[in-house]
């Protein structure tokens, strides 16, 4: 018989006791790198610093100096040339390296005060003039530049119509290898003009229908658009390219119209979407209209569940996505062109946030969350479904940007204004 022993016993317990030891162990170093672990995603990952969730500075563009707010910013991207306009220049610069290129200055004394919003291949229509702060005569010389090298191509005495900035803006248009001014307030019948956008040789005139005003215009791939303020209401009219032969008109809302004086503006070309405000008295919408102008979907500006559409707008394949003031802190929401439906919404910003710099691309929406608590962040989702594709921090501060503009690898956020740089490029990291 073999006595068992307490000294025995305590040495048989040893090893259980060791093991016990070292698993507690382990789990308080596991437990101790979960929390490093998320401490360090905590500070890296919001600060930029968290390989494959970052995006760093590749390039800036000096700082702007000195601008008065008057709206006649605009910014494009023709192959590797990025190019901005403000009042007292066009610039043109390198969009691998961000170098300046070229820079146009109009002549003289005089200033910049309109600029197409879009261009036409490599070309845009500007207007200029000494006499800027006159509504009634200035912006009476509208020139054509290439922005692959900055040259004015030609210029005329071809005046837009007048009135404060936004009215000269809606006044010019490039598509189709046209050059289109509003003259409504020159010598004779106010008219849509189209020109030669490559050498300024005239095309086309069109007039408007008696009783009628042109309020704005825009190119589409197969028609000149133009808004119209026809007596107490405003209309759509459309034009053929090749000889200005009105194609047709029709009402904003056959229904109960559209007062003059709304502030009416293109959003879109292809498929056609007008953002209609009347103000306090009627429609806030964004209205879509099909072939020959038929009426198509009606989105509300500001609707149950979505709250109310800022100016941070943009339509493709198909879809709306409009930042709004829904929900606690803001919300993207998307809609369907065709029907006027909500596709989806997604929550967004904070208390601490200001989303900005909407961009829909290839099947993504993407914008930027600025935060001065937290830190700036790039948000992409499916266009389709709304699901989050990608999150990354900015590691220096993105700050206030207009636009975004992918090019290749990289990402290139877009400013306007007073002693900012017009130009960042961000690469993933």
């Amino acid at each position: 018989m073999t006595e068992t022993t307490n000294g025995d016993a305590a040495e048989r317990s040893r090893p259980q006791g060791a093991r016990r030891s070292w698993l507690g162990g382990l789990i308080a170093v596991v437990v101790v790198l979960a929390i490093v672990v998320g401490l360090g995603w905590a500070f890296l990952g919001t600060s930029g610093y968290w390989p494959g969730s970052s995006l760093t500075t590749a390039w800036e563009t000096p700082g702007d100096s000195r601008a008065p707010e008057d709206g006649t910013h605009q910014a494009w991207i023709v192959d590797d040339t990025l190019v901005r306009t403000r009042h007292d220049a066009v610039t043109g610069f390198d969009a691998g390296t961000g170098k300046k290129v070229w820079e146009f200055v109009p002549p003289g004394r005089t200033e910049i005060c309109a600029a197409s919003t879009t261009a036409d291949g490599a070309h845009v229509l500007i207007a200029y003039d000494e006499n800027t702060r006159s509504a009634a005569e200035g912006c009476a010389t509208v020139a054509a530049l290439d922005l692959a090298d900055g040259r004015e191509l030609w210029r005329t005495a071809l005046a837009p119509a007048g009135g404060d900035t936004a009215d000269r803006v809606r006044a010019l248009a490039v598509g189709s290898g046209l050059g289109v001014v509003l003259d409504a307030t020159g010598k004779g019948a106010p008219a849509v003009r189209a020109v030669d956008l490559r050498t300024g040789s005239p095309r086309w005139t069109a007039a408007v229908q008696e009783g009628c005003t042109p309020d704005g215009t825009a190119t589409a791939p197969r028609e000149v658009l133009a808004v119209l303020a026809c007596g107490e209401e405003m209309r759509l009219a459309a034009f053929d390219p090749a000889d200005g032969r009105q194609l047709w008109i029709t009402p904003l809302d056959a229904r109960r119209g559209v007062a003059a004086g709304a502030s009416v503006t293109f959003t879109a070309t292809e498929p056609v979407v007008l953002r209609v405000d009347e103000g306090d008295r009627g429609v806030d919408a964004f209205l879509t209209f099909g072939p020959g102008g038929r009426p198509g979907a009606r989105i509300q500006a500001t609707g149950d569940g979505h709250g109310s559409i800022g100016s941070h707008v943009t339509v493709s394949d198909g879809r709306l996505f409009a930042l709004t003031d829904g929900g606690k802190w803001g919300m993207l929401v998307a809609f369907d062109l065709t029907t006027g439906g909500r596709l989806w919404k997604e929550a967004l910003g904070g208390a601490a946030y200001v989303v900005q710099g909407l961009h829909a691309q290839d099947g993504l929406v993407t914008a930027v969350k600025g935060s001065t608590r937290y830190g700036d962040s790039l948000y992409a989702y499916d266009a389709a479904t709304g699901d989050e594709e990608e999150h990354r921090a900015f590691r220096d501060d993105a700050g206030s940007v207009d636009d975004l503009i992918p090019y290749k690898d990289r990402l290139i956020a877009v400013r306007s204004g007073s002693h900012v740089r017009p130009f960042t490029a961000f690469e993933r990291w």
